[in-house]
């Protein structure tokens, strides 16, 4: 059962989030009576809180213009959710003055914090990265996050355990370079010590995240959001894909972004374009899209499903309109 101090506090915080809250809100939210709730008031304003009265129909209680809150402190969940909100909302494209406000409203928190969880969150921001897509982020574990985020800047390795996509769960051995959000998921990317190679994994897919002794070098020019990109254009999939568009970059990326396809340079005025899918049959509508002359030289199977796509666009085109018998009056 909550204590009556509790209640105020909750009260307070209830009358901070803006609005006019009525009486019969508060006791619900607060588990108490109406009378009580005027009770827990009083003693705001004893606290020299100016909580005014509203009358009226839609009448309740409300702080006045102009209260400035003192100072909050924040869990580690509560201040990681509203650092990284801050941080996703740098790439929101926001004008100079909202930025001036987001960095102020992030360095408003931080100074609050404690000193143990400022100095985590400062590393999770110095290790973390976006892609170009955007997405709704998931809210990730904060222990593994911040976890892993410690390990980034200061070059230690973890030990993690991980469920991949068919469910097999394993412990991995992992020097991380980075952490990346991308299309709504959190990533971290490094070296998987156990099986020799630079690995991505699934943040989602972590249970836990502890730190090893010992430390590790990074490659130089390690960019953690571009090897989560390739990673994807060239993650093993049932299909392998490779084309020659006569294009430019640009022009291919409209339709074939870097977590789809890769890229390369090849004939005068063409590139290669590889691909690996699990499915072909949403190439067609996109190859058709392009509206540029392209070459298929793997897989066969494509190229049949490329004629049966121009088959029934020809057929639709050749499709007589139908005949009006019933003429407007």
């Amino acid at each position: 059962m909550p204590r009556p101090a509790a209640r105020v506090l909750t009260l307070l915080e209830l009358l901070q989030s803006g609005g006019t809250r009525t009486v019969a809100e508060l006791a619900d939210r607060l588990g108490v009576d109406g009378r009580t709730v005027r009770r827990y008031v009083d003693q705001l304003i004893d606290l020299d809180v100016p909580v005014e009265s509203v009358r009226g129909r839609y009448g309740g209680y409300r702080l006045g213009p102009g209260y400035r809150v003192p100072p909050l402190m924040f869990g580690d969940e509560e201040a990681l959710a509203v650092l990284l909100g801050l941080a996703a909302g740098r790439r929101a494209g926001l004008t100079a003055a909202q930025r001036t406000a987001n960095e102020t409203a992030a360095a408003k928190i931080r100074r609050v914090l404690p000193r143990h969880l400022a100095a985590r969150l400062d590393a999770l921001l110095e290790s973390l990265s976006f892609t170009e897509q955007a997405g709704a982020f998931t809210s990730p574990d904060a222990g593994v996050l911040l976890t892993l985020a410690d390990a980034v800047r200061h070059r230690r390795p973890v030990s993690v355990r991980y469920t991949d996509r068919e469910g097999h769960r394993s412990d991995r051995a992992l020097h991380p370079y980075g952490i990346v959000a991308h299309a709504g998921r959190w990533y971290v990317t490094g070296r998987d010590a156990d099986r020799d190679g630079d690995r991505t994994f699934r943040l989602d897919r972590i249970e836990d995240a502890r730190t090893l002794p010992g430390s590790f070098e990074a490659p130089e020019g390690t960019d953690p959001a571009d090897r989560v990109v390739t990673a994807f254009a060239t993650a093993d999939y049932r299909h392998t894909v490779l084309l020659r568009v006569r294009a430019t970059a640009e022009h291919i990326r409209a339709r074939l972004p870097a977590t789809v396809a890769t890229l390369e340079e090849g004939e005068p005025g063409w590139l290669r374009v590889e691909i690996h899918a699990e499915r072909l049959d949403w190439l067609p509508p996109v190859l058709a899209a392009l509206d540029r002359p392209f070459v298929i030289d793997r897989p066969g199977e494509l190229r049949t499903l490329m004629r049966d796509l121009a088959a029934r666009l020809t057929a639709y085109a050749d499709r007589a309109p139908p005949t009006d018998d019933h003429p407007a009056r």
